[in-house]
């Protein structure tokens, strides 16, 4: 399939991933088994990526071309996915922008000044994401496709709201009640405040989907701790003004929100082609709220860790109950664990690529 917006050289346009399970799948078409592949599949449980990683800080890892499309690649390698995820960080961008931000350590991301005013979020304004500050990650993106050949990449960025409550609340935060305040307190800054997100987003993703990503996924790991409510006023929007930077370009785009069965119909009507839904809401019923649209998860990761009978019997129910959609890829339904297993996911893999229709 060409699609005319990606430039001729771009993997879905020379048909390398056309017709690769993972794109047919997003796409709608059912598929004789599900293609798999894992959030956080690069990085933390790989004893190679633990050796590679070794002395370097995070946020340089991922900003290094050669040893970000390195640690892409090492879980294609050992697990036979079909698919690769980009190894990058929700808050790349901002730290591309020129925003003060670091990974601490067994914390995440630390700010080091949060945005918590109109006068706050005047000066974030000030920085913009350059074309020439993403050229680290055209650069592992276009490393990474050339070794994956028929492999499809998927592009990595952390969704507006997302990537606005670690702003707000400066680091990590178990119910984001800053950013949520701010919402309420300061409409006119929230706003302000998404819009600059929303549009780092979309440069990000761009960047990565013009450099031969086949699929963009949007992850809003904290849209969760919203209300509806709060979710259709001053959220949604941002993600689709993320979203909308990247339509015109054809690929397939992924919504993923943690937490977020209460808004999956209103995942996916920022615009998407297919919803991933976290392990807390059964397949089926997730079909049923959302209509025709293509589904992706959600294995519980707590399953990693039991007998593989165990694990078996739920893989093999979470497909079942993937039926109920018009296309399913086999996923988690969160982040691989630090501490899972990697033959575990080899032999998970395995499973399902032997399974017979």
């Amino acid at each position: 399939m060409c699609v005319p917006a990606l430039p001729a050289s771009h993997p879905l346009s020379d048909g390398r991933t056309a017709t690769s399970p993972l794109i047919r799948a997003y796409r709608g078409e059912r598929t004789a088994t599900p293609p798999v592949w894992f959030m956080r599949q690069a990085g933390r449980s790989l004893p190679e990526y633990r050796r590679l990683r070794e002395g370097i800080p995070m946020l340089d890892s991922c900003l290094d071309p050669a040893l970000a499309s390195e640690i892409t690649l090492q879980p294609v390698r050992r697990h036979q996915v079909d698919a690769a995820v980009f190894f990058s960080d929700i808050v790349i961008p901002l730290r591309l922008a020129g925003v003060d931000v670091e990974i601490e350590p067994g914390r995440g991301p630390v700010l080091g000044s949060p945005v918590r005013t109109a006068d706050d979020v005047a000066r974030l304004a000030e920085h913009r994401l350059a074309e020439e500050a993403l050229a680290p990650i055209t650069e592992a993106v276009r490393l990474t496709v050339d070794a994956l050949g028929s492999t499809p990449l998927i592009g990595f960025a952390g969704a507006p709201f997302t990537l606005a409550a670690y702003l707000v609340e400066g680091g990590p935060s178990k119910d984001h009640l800053r950013a949520r305040t701010l919402m309420h307190a300061d409409p006119d800054a929230w706003r302000a405040l998404m819009e600059w997100t929303a549009d780092l987003t979309g440069a990000f993703l761009r960047a990565q989907l013009l450099a031969g990503a086949s699929a963009g996924q949007l992850f809003d790991s904290w849209a969760g701790s919203l209300t509806r409510s709060d979710y259709l006023s001053s959220v949604q929007g941002a993600s689709r003004r993320a979203l909308d930077a990247v339509r015109d370009l054809g690929a397939p785009l992924v919504h993923f929100g943690v937490g977020t069965g209460e808004i999956l119909a209103d995942l996916r009507d920022v615009g998407v082609d297919v919803v991933g839904v976290d392990w807390r809401i059964p397949l089926d019923e997730a079909a049923r709220r959302l209509g025709p649209v293509p589904l992706q998860g959600n294995i519980d990761p707590a399953y990693l860790g039991a007998p593989w009978p165990v694990l078996e019997r739920h893989v093999r129910d979470v497909i079942e109950r993937g039926t109920a959609a018009p296309s399913h890829v086999l996923n988690l339904g969160h982040g691989v664990p630090p501490e899972a297993d990697p033959e575990v996911l080899t032999r998970l893999v395995r499973f399902v690529h032997e399974l017979t229709p």
